[in-house]
């Protein structure tokens, strides 16, 4: 599989089009898949849980443990690699000499330095990761495990099938492009067993044109949703569809969503002040990230922001370079933007906000191929994670790995604490029961919250 980064040309995986997703739909003969994919918020009231809103923040292909937050300057040169740790605002936490911005608000961030799973393929990873459940085996090899509908539901889902809303509002957004390469399409993503009802709305952002300007929620010229209502009340008069129909459910949600001025709002960046656009950075990463700002301020409980397309952070080769030149620099600028963009507006206590990959990267660095510029390879065994708002207490490090960064000596965190972590901020029992399609129940979590991001006690 290709390795991929900001500045290469995505042309191949995302044509020159508006972000929103669009395609057929015989409600209206104009497209709404994009629309109908997700559409349902959070239940009125307040969550008993500590945020009102997760934003995932995916680095797809995985990030280095020793090349970002648990760096091993003592290490022998083949496994500390280029890069020099640098003191952050706090103390005693050193991170990568890279993340500048990051290092600058180390006292709002707490770094888990002890994920681990077992998994070292990209889907099952991913799946892991976005539902905090493996992915069942569907074949002879990992590469088998594609999407199917019975996938384990993602985090976004379960809060759409627990918490249904019909205002306009999607319970989850995922950008700016579905993690597809080829005939593969990531696990992970989409409602599961739950049924695509459940799947959250997928906001496609143009990677060739990150600066555009003119991307809204709208309607073609001459339509409008008075309109939309009418000849959805004509459909129902004419056709045998019944109002339980899985699709009539979401050309309603489609069309409570078109009506929902405060989503078309939020989806028109021309309303933010250029001096904040631009401290986030003229970039995918930096445009994803401060949509995903304003997706949360009006009210959408998960948002996942994939920073790249599946293995962006896959660096097997010119691993060095391509941190240092391509990715590290737009991910520190977006990610300490968007901190401070929360922080500022009074929402990064109601806001959590987690990045990681879905593994790291090996300890032992080595060219993939002879010649090659040397690279790290999948590393499941133990990564780093990075948590920060709703109420965590920042400035701290949680477990620890030995002195190659390759295994955890302290308690390990896996997806299912991560999964448990991101159900209680948003107030959703980790202990609900939901039931495959074959009736059969299943736990929605088996792990437990990680309570040092919110005690800072000691592990």
């Amino acid at each position: 599989m290709s390795d991929w980064n900001v500045g290469q040309n995505w042309h191949d995986l995302a044509t020159r089009r508006r972000f929103l997703q669009v395609g057929s739909s015989g409600l209206v003969g104009v497209g709404l898949p994009g629309l109908l994919a997700g559409r349902r918020a959070t239940a009125a009231g307040k969550s008993d849980g500590r945020a009102k809103s997760v934003i995932v923040i995916l680095l797809s292909g995985g990030l280095g443990q020793q090349d970002s937050f648990d760096m091993k300057p003592d290490a022998p040169e083949a496994i500390r690699g280029e890069f020099r740790p640098i003191s952050s605002n706090v103390p005693g936490i050193n991170i990568c000499e890279h993340f500048t911005g990051l290092a600058a608000r180390a006292d709002k961030l707490a770094f888990v330095r002890s994920m681990a799973h077992p998994e070292g393929n990209h889907l099952v990873a991913v799946h892991r990761v976005l539902t905090g459940h493996p992915s069942a085996p569907r074949g002879a090899t990992d590469l088998d495990r594609v999407a199917s509908r019975d996938d384990f539901p993602c985090y976004a889902a379960v809060v759409d099938h627990q918490r249904p809303r019909r205002n306009g509002v999607p319970n989850g957004v995922a950008l700016p492009l579905r993690l597809v390469e080829g005939p593969l399409t990531w696990p992970g993503q989409d409602g599961g067993f739950l049924g695509p009802r459940h799947d959250p709305w997928q906001l496609r952002l143009d990677p060739n044109r990150p600066e555009s300007r003119d991307d809204t929620l709208a309607l073609p010229d001459g339509l409008d949703v008075a309109r939309l209502h009418q000849r959805r009340h004509l459909l129902g008069q004419t056709s045998q569809v019944t109002s339980s129909d899985a699709f009539v459910d979401q050309q309603d949600a489609a069309l409570a969503l078109l009506g929902n001025d405060q989503v078309g709002r939020a989806l028109d960046l021309t309303r933010e002040d250029p001096r904040l656009v631009d401290r986030y950075g003229h970039h995918l990463f930096g445009r994803s990230l401060l949509m995903a700002r304003r997706l949360v301020q009006v009210g959408v409980p998960i948002v996942q922001a994939s920073m790249g397309i599946v293995q962006t952070w896959d660096t097997h080769v010119g691993n060095f370079p391509r941190l240092k030149n391509d990715l590290i620099p737009p991910l520190d600028r977006a990610v300490s933007a968007l901190l401070d963009d929360l922080s500022s507006r009074g929402m990064l206590e109601e806001t959590l906000v987690v990045m990681l990959g879905e593994f790291g990267r090996s300890p032992r660095i080595h060219p993939l191929n002879p010649g090659d510029s040397p690279g790290r390879d999948h590393w499941p065994a133990v990564f780093t994670a990075m948590f920060a708002g709703g109420g965590v207490m920042g400035g701290q490090i949680i477990g620890k790995s030995d002195n190659q960064a390759a295994y955890p000596v302290t308690r390990t965190f896996g997806p299912p604490d991560l999964a448990a972590t991101i159900y209680n901020a948003l107030g959703v029992d980790p202990a609900t029961q939901l039931r495959d399609r074959l009736g059969r129940p299943m736990r929605l979590c088996s792990g437990e919250v990680i309570s040092p991001l919110y005690t800072g006690s000691a592990i």
